[in-house]
């Protein structure tokens, strides 16, 4: 009977697995196909990054692609590309009108304020696009009636470019977001449902349209076109294009009606298996009863115990299947031995249940506070602890052994004024970070919160153990993560050059002062692992003089982002490159020098440390030593290990922090020594 079912499963399974492979052999043919037109597209482009990203499958099995910007699916174990998203990366090429009808499954097409030049694209083959966004580009001619043909199409952005000609009569009820403003289009606005439904700002800047939903009256030699008539000349052009969709939609159900009768045979073949099992159990028992009818309290009891072990048996196949969910969805993975810095070990589960409070967005994505509560199993007593989570986003594109190589690194980084790594966890979804949660926060909110009347001063002694602190902190990666970082970069030339700034995103937000006035130094090692078109947007080390000439960067970058945090700590300012969205930062190091020059010295330092008096000659040791830092030439800034000794050499005296709050510095800082020989030659 069971060999009967077997026969038949063959029977339907061979045919449909010949099928697959032979829908399978068509995936590989679009594949090639998807490569080559990446490979038209990296040469027309020429871009240094994409140059060097670009190598290799751009889509393998189940993995993500390896490739910046390019996104994929997977059918059978080939990969097709459904995403191409390239914005800001100033693109100059003159693309071809068929330098996308190979990606048949493309659904997002982003090419953004670039500089791309020539006519529109032909999209008649890429009957699954849903959003096209061009704008910001100089492409010009009219705007392709391909894009009429595009059923699923949602989102199309064109403006600021230089399209004339008039506007197709686009009436894809799918459209949700159109813009076409500030080109050179002219005529009449298509009066059709789905273009009637967008107001005058998606066609703004076009002073040859006419029409609703404008304001400007068409002339009477102006051709009406009507509501919802189809474009003509398309069904030639789509036929092909049809038939091949028409065709993968057979494959795809064939495939899922196989799917289904392989399901139901196992389910069939289930159903009968058990109930034999049960037959044959049954007739076991009845045997064993009619043999011996005084066992019968036996065979009560090892009924009893056959329950138990059922339930044994139950018990541990849920704890397996747990495990399995665990393994698929990650697990944290500690870097730091159990109870150092007092944290304990615990769960995803318990990381999951912990409540969370946001403690805001930074570059490499949002940070919460989290209470983890944990069982202490020796006390059983309730353990509570709180740690920081950083979920990073715009990564560089990493398999795990790259990700956890570059974690462990980092890992092995350990000062007592680097803040370090607890945790971290990796999916294809998410990428988590932990650490300790400092309760004091960060210098940039010591420095430039509130001034309340109850505030704590931040005084003269607290300011230049943080400068100490940070030079401690600095010297060490300096001397010991250059190499490490380095060798877990990509292999461009822009990449290898971040990665010889140990640190690259030197900030007050990154500096933390703990419960015993301790200085940490958060985000560092991260250079080598954001996506580059991210990290010259937003990391520090980008605003530096150099990369602004050269664009390049290296140790001598993280001096000049600690001179530039060493003036913040002496003004009281805000500097502008570290100022965040809506705050406006100062020039410091010019500022300071024009200080100097007009000889209103006294006015640079913050009042909370002019109450000093005596310290008045180390504030200016320690400003002189920010002002080489902030150097225009790399060449000519100290290095991190000569900053520490001359730091170490400032030493505050008991009586400089006793010292009368009602004195000032506004005579001892007007000395010529200042101007002499504090400023690099560039500010002189």
């Amino acid at each position: 009977m069971m060999e009967k079912h077997y026969l038949i499963a063959v029977l339907i399974f061979v045919p449909c697995l010949l099928l697959r492979i032979r829908c399978a052999t068509a995936q590989v043919g679009y594949s090639g196909k998807e490569k080559d037109a990446l490979a038209a597209l990296k040469t027309s482009f020429n871009h240094p990054f994409l140059n060097a990203n670009w190598t290799g499958d751009p889509c393998f099995m189940s993995q993500p692609s390896m490739w910046y910007g390019i996104q994929c699916t997977n059918f059978s174990i080939i990969g097709r590309v459904t995403g191409i998203v390239l914005d800001s990366m100033e693109l100059r090429s003159n693309i071809k009108l068929d330098a996308f009808m190979d990606f048949t499954e493309l659904a997002t097409l982003s090419l953004k304020n670039n500089s791309l030049w020539g006519n529109m694209m032909d999209f008649s083959l890429n009957l699954k696009l849903t959003h096209i966004d061009m704008s910001g580009n100089i492409l010009h001619g009219e705007i392709s009636h391909s894009l009429l043909s595009l059923g699923m199409l949602e989102l199309l952005l064109l403006q600021d470019n230089d399209f004339g000609g008039p506007i197709p009569e686009f009436n894809q009820l799918t459209l949700k977001a159109f813009n076409v403003s500030n080109n050179n289009l002219s005529g009449l606005i298509p009066i059709t449902h789905a273009l009637q439904a967008f107001g005058y700002d998606s066609f703004s800047g076009n002073a040859g349209l006419c029409g609703p939903p404008s304001s400007i009256l068409c002339n009477s030699s102006s051709t009406v076109r009507g509501i919802d008539n189809p474009a003509s000349g398309q069904v030639g052009e789509l036929s092909s294009s049809k038939s091949e969709v028409k065709l993968s939609v057979y494959w795809f159900l064939l495939d899922v009606a196989a799917l289904v009768v392989v399901i139901l045979l196992f389910l069939l073949y289930y159903k009968k298996s058990q109930k034999l099992k049960k037959m044959m159990k049954q007739l076991e028992m009845n045997k064993s009863a009619s043999t011996n009818q005084d066992e019968k309290g036996e065979v009560g009891d090892d009924k009893d115990k056959r329950i138990e072990e059922g339930r044994q048996d139950q018990t541990m196949k849920a704890a397996e299947v747990e495990g399995q969910d665990q393994h698929k969805r990650g697990k944290l993975e500690f870097v730091q031995p159990h109870g150092a810095d007092d944290h304990q070990i615990f769960e995803m589960g318990d990381l999951l249940k912990a409540s969370a409070e946001s403690l805001g967005n930074g570059i490499f994505g949002n940070s919460y506070k989290a209470e983890i509560v944990t069982m202490n199993n020796v006390a059983g007593n309730q353990i509570k602890q709180s740690v920081v989570v950083k979920r990073l986003r715009d990564l560089k594109p990493l398999v795990s052994e790259d990700f956890t190589k570059q974690l462990q690194v980092i890992a092995s980084l350990k000062h007592p004024n680097l803040l370090p790594l607890l945790a971290y966890y990796f999916s294809k979804n998410e990428k988590l970070l932990l650490y300790k949660y400092i309760r004091k926060g960060n210098l940039f909110n010591r420095l430039f919160g509130k001034r309340v009347p109850d505030r704590i001063p931040f005084g003269w002694r607290s300011r230049l153990i943080v400068a100490q602190g940070v030079a401690r902190a600095l010297e060490y990666l300096h001397r010991n993560a250059t190499s490490s970082i380095q060798s877990g970069s990509s292999s461009s030339s822009t990449s290898t050059s971040t990665s010889t700034a140990p640190h690259g995103n030197l900030k007050s937000t990154n500096v933390l002062l703990d419960d015993n006035d301790g200085v940490l130094v958060s985000d560092y090692g991260f250079a080598s692992v954001v996506a580059i078109p991210v990290a010259t947007q937003r990391m520090v080390i980008y605003k530096s003089p150099e990369y602004q000439k050269s664009k390049k960067v290296s140790k001598a970058s993280d001096v000049w982002s600690y001179g530039s945090l060493v003036l913040e700590l002496l003004t009281g300012k805000i500097s502008a490159c570290t100022a965040q969205p809506g705050l406006n930062g100062v020039d410091l190091c010019s500022w300071v020098h024009r200080a100097v020059r007009e000889e209103w010295t006294a006015e640079i330092f913050d009042r909370e440390i002019t109450m000093h008096r005596r310290a008045s000659s180390d504030m200016v040791r320690l400003l002189k030593i920010a002002m080489r830092c902030c150097d225009p030439s790399p060449e000519k800034r100290p290095g991190m290990d000569e900053i520490v000794r001359e730091l170490e050499n400032i030493r505050v005296t008991e009586s400089e922090v006793d010292e009368d709050e009602s004195s000032s510095l506004d005579q001892s800082l007007t000395d010529e020594s200042v101007s002499a020989t504090a400023l690099p030659a560039r500010y002189k």
